[in-house]
């Protein structure tokens, strides 16, 4: 039962972080190139901690453990969407939110930085979203597989 608790709630978080994931990129950074970088609101704290930051890391975890002891079909893809959601969640704290926090902290950098900075990170999300996208592809293959066990 813990197995298929893990799976729902992992595949229903990716969801929720893949929409959000374009919402933001479409929607909320694009507003953000014309103004001061002291005037950005700060989605990391308002939003991203409570739904990816903490969750899905933890899910992720947890994902690999309901994955290993998973019966044969669901293990391979329950896995493998722990494997690339891993690999976003290093991306996501390796680069994304220490570039973020410097762009949002740095009143000094010159504004052609902040632009090429920006850029560069807006550039780099989409390959964010296409690893969320398939993690959550593979979770979702995983639950259509059946009883978790």
């Amino acid at each position: 039962m813990w197995k298929e608790t893990v799976l729902w709630l992992f595949v229903i978080n990716l969801g929720i972080a893949f929409g959000a994931g374009l919402y933001e990129a479409r929607v909320v950074v694009p507003r953000w190139a014309g103004l001061p970088t002291r005037q950005w609101p700060n989605t990391g704290l308002m939003f991203w901690v409570y739904v990816t930051t903490v969750p899905l890391t933890l899910l992720t975890l947890a994902a690999f453990f309901a994955g290993w002891w998973s019966p044969a079909p669901v293990r391979g893809w329950l896995l493998a969407a722990a494997c690339i959601v891993l690999v976003e969640r290093i991306a996501t704290f390796g680069y994304f939110i220490p570039t973020m926090a410097r762009l949002m902290g740095a009143d000094g950098l010159p504004e052609a930085e902040v632009k090429a900075t920006l850029a560069q990170w807006r550039a780099a999300n989409h390959g964010r979203h296409l690893l969320t996208l398939a993690g959550w592809l593979a979770a979702l293959k995983a639950l259509s597989l059946g009883r978790v066990g």
